[in-house]
């Protein structure tokens, strides 16, 4: 049988003060209440003795304010990379004094409707709406006149009607540029993989992509399509250098272009970066696992995750904006200066 938890006016009886008086001081309000130094230590000392602990249902049914946090995501959740994300959403809510609550709805409308009315019914205070990979939402009904903070999506609304937070795609592109061209690239630099317009991170990587080498003075030399998986950029690129190509450097979409790249270049006895440097994005497992270990822009999930529930908690008085979080390229071995190449 559990012990029984000590309460308010124990703590007071103890410490010889009202009840009122030892709220006073455990809910930080002795300051406008005039109370003595030495009867906030008494409460203090009193309330450590006893292992005295609000009862926060009961405080939340006073306050309405729960100090909880709902994470609600399609597939986040689930993804051992993206997983990054809901640890920073949790270490952000502890900070503030809150809890975090996760649901999962794998892009179910009904079961996004369900845990919604869930969350609601225990008086969540506030909303991170997720999703797995960046793309353009529409906010649930349910949620509406509650705070939300959108995490790697977006609306499609001229005027932002939430914060949002995403990767910044585009700066990385630049990034991938910046570095090729500091380790003296200027010609021969292949895409690998379809830019479908219609994916977000595609989309952005391959208009900073283009920039950025346009701030150098060069372009792309051409790009070699395929779906986003590495059998795919396996064949793709084996056809392309059997057909005649002859890359000094690949930009891959995402790392597992980047393991397709790797295979490829290798059976036809291509060296990496001596003959070929191999670019790519995400900075997943895959990219330190690789030989030569892969260059790859990360994508910063832990920072996303901190960055929504920390905009959801401090910041709802602001006008609403996209918060782009910096990419970091992380340098490795797969990328050679021209001094190496051949």
């Amino acid at each position: 049988m559990a012990p029984q938890r000590a309460t308010l006016l124990q703590v007071a009886q103890r410490a010889g003060v009202s009840r009122s008086t030892a709220s006073f001081v455990l809910t930080g309000r002795h300051l406008d209440m005039r109370i003595s130094e030495d009867a906030r230590q008494r409460v203090l000392r009193a309330a450590q003795d006893l292992d005295y602990r609000p009862n926060l249902m009961a405080r939340s049914l006073r306050t309405k304010v729960t100090k909880t946090v709902a994470l609600l995501s399609d597939t986040l959740a689930s993804d051992q990379y993206a997983g990054r994300a809901i640890h920073g959403s949790l270490a952000a809510a502890v900070a503030h004094g809150h809890l975090l609550l996760i649901g999962e709805t794998e892009g179910d409308p009904v079961v996004e409707e369900r845990l919604i009315s869930g969350f609601l019914d225990r008086q969540v205070d506030a909303f991170v709406y997720a999703s797995m990979s960046t793309r353009h939402v529409r906010v649930p009904k349910l949620l509406k006149g509650h705070p939300v903070v959108l995490l790697n999506c977006l609306t499609r609304a001229a005027t932002p009607t939430h914060h949002a937070v995403i990767p910044d795609e585009l700066a990385a592109g630049w990034s991938a540029a910046r570095t090729l061209a500091e380790a003296g690239h200027r010609d021969g630099i292949y895409l690998v993989g379809h830019p479908a317009q219609h994916v977000f991170a595609g989309r952005e990587r391959l208009a900073g992509l283009r920039e950025g080498l346009a701030a150098t003075g060069t372009k792309l030399a051409g790009t070699i399509g395929c779906d986003w998986q590495p059998e795919q950029a396996h064949d793709a690129i084996s056809q392309a250098l059997a057909a005649g190509t002859a890359p000094k450097a690949l930009v891959c979409f995402n790392d597992r272009i980047a393991l397709g790249a790797y295979q490829a270049l290798q059976e036809a006895g291509r060296t990496i970066p001596a003959d070929v440097s191999v670019l790519s994005f995400d900075d997943s497992e895959l990219a330190a696992w690789l030989r030569p270990q892969l260059t790859s822009i990360a994508l910063p999930y832990y920072q996303l995750g901190w960055k929504a529930v920390e905009l959801l908690l401090t910041h709802q008085v602001q006008p609403p904006a996209t918060h782009r979080i910096t990419m970091p390229v992380r340098l490795r071995a797969s990328v050679g200066s021209l001094g190496i190449l051949s």
